[in-house]
């Protein structure tokens, strides 16, 4: 069974329906760690052998976040910088991460309509997660598709439920081993 690590990255979870069912979905999980980065360095100052240590334990890496400005929230961005360092996360010498999986889970305002050529955010999610796709090349990951929540503050409970119930079922496949790109 694939042990994986999901980085909840939300500075105000609290207000953030979307991001709480998408976390209540997978919490409870065998084999699933939900790490809310927030809870755990408000000050930013972030545990970088703790979190190199997380790394080593899992095999497969979510990053969880609300999509802000077209990227991740600020602590995430940190946590990249500082955790995925020369030798553990790239180089010549580096394997903690090779052959592990990569993926977005994220919460858009936005719709699937206004994400693609002429829609109003001029690019697709996964044109514009580029970046997260090079960092997993570049460590020797597997990127996998973005699981992604759009209209997020528009969503009755009852559509929340099933994008929550979309992305449980998406890491239980993942922990047998189905991926897929």
């Amino acid at each position: 069974m694939q042990r994986i690590l999901v980085l909840l990255a939300h500075p105000a979870f609290e207000h953030s329906r979307s991001q709480s069912y998408l976390a209540d979905a997978v919490r409870s999980l065998e084999g699933v760690k939900v790490h809310d980065l927030y809870h755990h360095y408000p000050d930013f100052m972030v545990d970088v052998m703790r979190e190199q240590g997380l790394l080593m334990e899992h095999d497969v890496i979510v990053f969880q976040h609300p999509f802000y400005w077209y990227s991740i929230p600020a602590l995430l961005k940190e946590w990249m910088d500082l955790v995925l360092e020369h030798g553990l996360g790239y180089g010549s010498t580096a394997v903690t991460l090779k052959g592990k999986y990569l993926m977005n889970a994220l919460s858009a305002g936005g719709s699937r309509s206004s994400y693609q050529a002429g829609g109003l955010n001029r690019f697709t999610i996964k044109q514009l997660l580029a970046p997260f796709e090079q960092t997993a090349n570049l460590c020797g990951m597997h990127y996998l598709e973005p699981f992604v929540v759009y209209e997020a503050d528009s969503l009755s409970e009852k559509q929340l439920a099933q994008y929550a119930e979309q992305y449980r079922n998406s890491l239980l496949a993942l922990q047998r081993g189905d991926t897929w790109s």
